[in-house]
């Protein structure tokens, strides 16, 4: 029996700022419904749209958030903690980096900061209980990735024992997560330690094929490294419960190809685009989640290199529906 996906919906994290209407929930969601959005995935790493300490505190103001997104017209599809779930686990090499998405009294200190971090996670699983989720998106963090490429030789035994330290910092947060009957969706991403298939058979191995454990499906990141990303879903379907409709596109040449990070957006082989206007093969992609049930959220993660952030939302709604 085929699936039937909900949507459309969007990740409202691209969208959120200081300016109407995207400086509150009520009015961000409002804005989105009006583009003909059904459901919108709440960034609680933004305290201009939702207050995370507050929501594992009060079902009050749980109840407060699904009533502005009841009477915008929008559904909550999940919660992310993506940022959050980056710092339970950062390799020393991107300490100053990462440290941008942390609260000033923990930069700086990366056992506070992971602390903070591991506490944020296991509150979203608290507050999507509250306000009736079953499902969170998040990032798994890295510690092996400036490992990535096998030069320099890597010491026997490295990428094991960064797998095994993912697992040691991650188990007690699943753990937690089933006593509230929530599972978080990873998105399977450069940067983390988990960026293919062959990653995260590594990671749910090492996590005892831990049930909470799962996949949030994102295409963009799998044809930007010339992955088979329709054979992904035959090989995890299993897994996934959460989708980021993303569009990218890869157009190498003499001069660069996968690695060419290191130039503007405007200039890699590999970029991220509006939907429609990439090379992922979406109507491959909704057939494909279909046939294997996929029934949850249809999410527009939104960046592109050429458009605006307005273009793109109000594009991204009719396109994911007639994909649906």
């Amino acid at each position: 029996m085929a699936g039937l996906i909900k949507g459309p919906a969007l990740f409202l994290a691209q969208f959120a700022g200081d300016e109407a209407p995207f400086n509150s929930l009520e009015n961000i969601t409002k804005w989105a419904a009006g583009l003909g959005y059904k459901g919108v995935q709440i960034p609680t790493f933004d305290g201009r749209l939702f207050d995370l300490d507050k929501a594992a505190d009060s079902q009050t103001y749980c109840d407060e958030v699904k009533g502005i997104c009841a009477d915008a017209g929008v559904e909550i599809t999940e919660l992310s903690t993506h940022l959050q779930g980056q710092l339970v686990a950062v390799n020393p090499a991107y300490d100053l980096s990462f440290d941008a998405f942390a609260p000033a009294h923990v930069q700086g200190n990366p056992a506070a900061r992971q602390a903070w971090a591991v506490d944020q996670v296991k509150k979203a699983a608290v507050a999507s209980r509250r306000l009736g989720l079953d499902t969170t998106v998040s990032f798994t963090g890295s510690l092996a990735f400036p490992f990535l490429y096998p030069w320099p030789q890597r010491p026997e035994g490295l990428i094991e024992e960064a797998f095994a330290e993912l697992a040691r910092r991650w188990v007690p947060i699943f753990d937690h997560y089933d006593t509230h009957g929530v599972d978080i969706g990873f998105e399977i991403h450069p940067g983390e330690d988990v960026f293919d298939g062959a990653t995260w058979e590594m990671f749910l191995a090492a996590c005892g094929e831990h049930t909470r454990c799962r996949i949030n499906y994102d295409p963009s990141h799998f044809l930007l490294q010339q992955m088979d990303y329709l054979a992904f879903i035959d090989l995890y379907h299993d897994r996934i419960c959460a989708f980021h409709v993303k569009d990218a596109e890869f157009n190498p040449d003499g001069r660069q190809g996968v690695y060419s990070g290191y130039q503007p957006w405007l200039g890699r082989a590999g970029r991220f685009r509006s939907l429609g206007d990439g090379q992922v093969d979406f109507a491959g992609i909704f057939s494909r989640l279909a046939t294997h049930g996929y029934d949850s959220w249809a999410v527009l993660e939104w960046e592109c290199c050429l458009k605006s952030p307005q273009q793109g939302a109000a594009e991204g709604a009719p396109f994911i529906r007639d994909q649906i």
